[in-house]
């Protein structure tokens, strides 16, 4: 390596820390799995399919949910049309794949949804030589997703606008009474292994009632199931300008150093974002499930695995 420098080692199962607030909502189940794939990939896939047997989570076609290993995907099918199909998920053994896992069992109706609006892009347009809009969209939400439940709506336009002042200074006090992040996306779940500080995923802004903060947290989860999957199957336009990008290590209490506001004024990591946008582009648009969903100039990356942080953010 160039003057002396070590090549860290990529992280692995050992690596993740359940006392993480990122992983809060997952850690039980996660602790578990983890044993089983630090002995073995079989381990790991019977754990993770002894819990799909007793949860009866289906996927996008009403298929029972199971795990295979990723070798057992038939030649030419696609991931999403073979999961419609078959219920089964093609699994590896690494970290990308086990969080993949553990997001259907913590919202399995979201999942199913994704899972339902892909295959039938696969079904009506195939696989083709590019993804498209709309599944670029989809796996964006997919891999990078966080749910910013949001109970008031200044907080909300504070994030669409780039108001980082306003959201995790000013309103510090509003995170876990106004407002929370909870993460989504599997290759987000695996970026903060090792968490950096331009760690940025795409925020799906979920309308919720005040009271939402004083209920339990599986009824919490229930409900930003229900509202984010009824969102996706409406089958109206998606794509990545529905998303407002959101620094997650700015998150009060995910990161000891940004209790002090000067961790804030880093314009590589919160940027202010395009003070031209028009007004079109500042617009909500408002579900007919009642979600808000920003319309940020953050873009959809191709491919099946989300795009690096460092690069979100309307500059």
């Amino acid at each position: 390596m160039p003057g002396g420098a070590v090549k860290r080692a990529a992280p692995g199962f050992a690596d993740i820390d359940w006392t993480s607030p990122w992983f809060a909502q997952v850690a039980e189940r996660g602790a578990r799995w983890q044993r089983a794939a630090l002995r073995s990939a079989a381990d790991q896939l019977r754990e993770m399919n002894a819990d799909a047997a007793v949860a009866e989570v289906t996927t996008g076609r009403g298929q029972r949910l199971a795990f295979i290993p990723q070798g057992e995907l038939p030649p030419d099918t696609a991931y999403e049309a073979h999961i419609a199909a078959t219920g089964q998920v093609p699994t590896r053994h690494n970290l990308h794949d086990f969080f993949n896992a553990l997001s259907w069992f913590q919202f399995p109706r979201i999942k199913a949804a994704l899972s339902a609006r892909g295959s039938a892009l696969v079904d009506a347009l195939g696989v083709g030589p590019t993804r498209g809009g709309t599944r670029d969209a989809l796996t964006v939400f997919d891999e990078n997703a966080v749910l910013f439940a949001c109970a008031d709506a200044a907080l909300g336009a504070a994030l669409r606008s780039f108001d980082w002042k306003s959201l995790f200074v000013d309103g510090r006090a509003a995170w876990g009474e106004r407002c929370e992040a909870n993460c989504f996306g599997h290759a987000l779940l695996e970026k903060l292994v090792t968490p950096y500080k331009a760690c940025t995923a795409h925020a799906w802004i979920v309308d919720v009632p005040v009271d939402y903060f004083s209920w339990t947290r599986a009824a919490r989860d229930a409900f930003l199931d229900a509202t984010a999957s009824r969102a996706l199957l409406e089958g109206g336009e998606f794509n990545g300008r529905m998303f407002a990008p959101l620094p997650v290590l700015g998150i009060p209490g995910w990161w000891p150093e940004n209790e002090t506001p000067s961790f804030y004024d880093d314009p590589f990591v919160f940027r202010s974002g395009r003070q031209a946008r028009s007004a079109a582009d500042g617009k909500i648009a408002v579900s007919k499930a009642g979600q808000a969903v920003a319309a940020s100039a953050v873009s959809a990356v191709g491919g099946e695995e989300s795009p690096d942080s460092t690069g979100q953010g309307d500059g």
